[in-house]
């Protein structure tokens, strides 16, 4: 510990702010956002070498680290492989508590993507079934998926 720390003593600042920030998500993630937006799909990125489907869509494979160019286009149901369920109001959450974050395995994909699931939380357990509702107005952004649904 440094000299200094001798005569300090430390404190802690419990905070809770919000910084809001914009950044280019890049061609890769500019073309899955307008897809949601004007399109209601849901974009994968394949890897010609491994053949792993992402989504959200990545440049680069994560696994064999090669450029990827091959779209496919991803279904709107898929399967939960894990949860959490909100139960805190919270201004920076994406929906009113209660609500569930979810990694969800589309159909079609090899890695889950994580969003959020509404409604039925008593019902919802690994492996249930769920499809994506899409909002009426979209705006280029991953919550033009409103939530996932779980299917009967």
């Amino acid at each position: 510990m440094a000299d200094w720390m001798k005569n300090v003593e430390p404190l802690t600042l419990k905070g809770q702010i919000a910084v809001p920030y914009s950044w280019w998500v890049g061609a890769t993630g500019s073309r899955f956002l307008i897809a949601l937006r004007d399109e209601k799909k849901i974009m994968g990125s394949r890897c010609g070498e491994c053949g792993t489907v992402y989504v959200p869509p990545r440049k680069n494979c994560g696994r064999c680290f090669r450029d990827m160019d091959e779209w496919v286009e991803l279904g709107n149901e898929g399967e939960v492989k894990s949860f959490s369920i909100v139960h805190t109001p919270f201004k920076l959450h994406p929906a009113k508590a209660p609500f569930a974050y979810a990694l969800i395995k589309l159909d079609g994909a090899d890695v889950a993507l994580l969003h959020i699931v509404t409604g039925g939380l008593d019902a919802l357990k690994r492996g249930a079934r769920v499809r994506a509702k899409f909002r009426e107005e979209r705006t280029g952004h991953i919550l033009d998926i409103e939530s996932f649904e779980l299917l009967p």
